[in-house]
């Protein structure tokens, strides 16, 4: 089971500042071995967020290529777009005005590629554009990745999108199937710093739960007698929260005093 820190965080209050070595250790003495623990996202720098300020198509390539101005800065963006870094680019899929993922002069990218300044094409290319899989948070190298029209200008994008992480692989016996999930992993660590829990499970049930039909308590209520298996006349379960997940058929097919279909809870019929 491979599991960020930061998921387990949403549900977790843990102390600061959080150590994924000790996160590890305690899930171990636990009973959930860790298998190892990856560092992501700490190998990409030189990243920021840029603004597309004008797009050059070169002609008489044999593939699309475009010379871009991109701005890192406010001041860029009210400065002429010559004075604007330019780069290089292959893909067709932004426009102008698009906030892109911009690797400076001197960034690392995944797997330690290096990114510089470099003459191509005529022109110089100071940096480049990154698609989802050279910041390896995709597999998608089809087109650069288009940002958010709010992601902040000169950010820092590794940060802006929160790619430092640590994921647990975490080795999960047949004995406790709770813990093929972020839920069972995050109630265990809570339990072993002894910090409060978020269940994402407890929340309140819907006041009509079951989308079949129009029934409510107040329009039905079962009418079957009481016995040891069967509730007493009146109960109103007819909410169906859990069981029911479609309306009743007509009052047929009768086996052994049993209705064809009725009530989700106590199988009587509706009337």
């Amino acid at each position: 089971m491979r599991v960020p820190l930061s998921w387990l965080r949403e549900y977790v209050r843990l102390p600061e500042p959080v150590d994924a070595t000790e996160v590890g250790r305690r899930f171990t003495a636990a009973g959930l071995e860790v298998e190892s623990l990856e560092s992501v996202g700490h190998d990409i720098r030189g990243v920021v967020v840029a603004q597309v300020l004008s797009i050059e198509e070169l002609t008489g390539l044999k593939k699309p290529i475009r010379y871009c101005r991109v701005a890192v800065s406010e001041a860029q963006l009210d400065a002429p777009p010559h004075e604007a870094s330019g780069v290089i680019c292959g893909a067709v899929n932004f426009v102008v005005g698009d906030r892109v993922a911009l690797a400076l002069p001197g960034a690392v990218l995944a797997g330690g590629l290096a990114v510089g300044t470099r003459r191509t094409y005529g022109h110089i290319s100071e940096g480049m554009i990154c698609s989802a899989s050279e910041l390896a948070i995709g597999d998608d190298h089809t087109g650069i990745m288009v940002l958010p029209p709010d992601a902040p200008l000169g950010a820092d994008f590794v940060a802006y999108a929160k790619l430092r992480d640590e994921v647990f692989e975490i080795a999960v016996t047949p004995d406790r199937g709770y813990a093929v999930s972020v839920r069972g992993l995050a109630r265990e660590l809570a339990s072993a710093y002894e910090a409060p829990f978020t269940d994402p499970a407890a929340t309140a049930l819907p006041t009509r739960p079951c989308s079949a039909g129009p029934w409510t308590t107040s329009d039905r209520t079962c009418t079957g007698p009481a016995s040891p298996t069967r509730p007493p006349a009146t109960v109103s379960c007819c909410e169906r929260s859990a069981t029911s997940t479609r309306p009743p058929a007509p009052r047929s097919g009768w086996r052994s005093g049993w209705p064809a279909a009725g009530c989700g809870r106590c199988r009587w019929p509706w009337t």
